[in-house]
């Protein structure tokens, strides 16, 4: 008698997005869920979806921040700096003040 199989690994956050994507591929509540998914451990890929999430929409003002924040930590100050630029233009003339607020406390930083 053999011993019984284990059960199948559950997926991980990665993959779970991955399918709800592959569902929903214009959701850009997933699409940047996935990026950030993906910053953890791929930045190139992640910026990738950022930048996916910054075309398909454009007001989505979360990914400015993050891509912003993750080409800082790839020493990519000067992308960073123009991201969050942009950011906080679409952040300013949507009225997200606190998103606004935010990255231009942050852009201050990268000097």
């Amino acid at each position: 008698m053999s011993a019984p199989e284990p059960p199948p690994a559950a997926p991980t956050r990665r993959e779970k997005l991955e399918r709800l994507l592959a569902d929903d591929p214009g959701d850009a509540f997933l699409r940047y869920s996935l990026a950030l998914e993906l910053a953890k451990t791929d930045e190139d890929a992640a910026l990738r979806e950022f930048d996916r999430v910054i075309e398909e929409h454009p007001d989505y003002v979360p990914a400015y921040f993050m891509k912003g924040q993750t080409l800082a930590r790839g020493d990519r100050d000067e992308e960073a700096r123009e991201t969050l630029t942009a950011g906080i233009e679409v952040a300013t003339r949507t009225g997200d003040d606190h998103a606004a607020g935010e990255m231009s406390g942050f852009l201050e930083t990268l000097g």
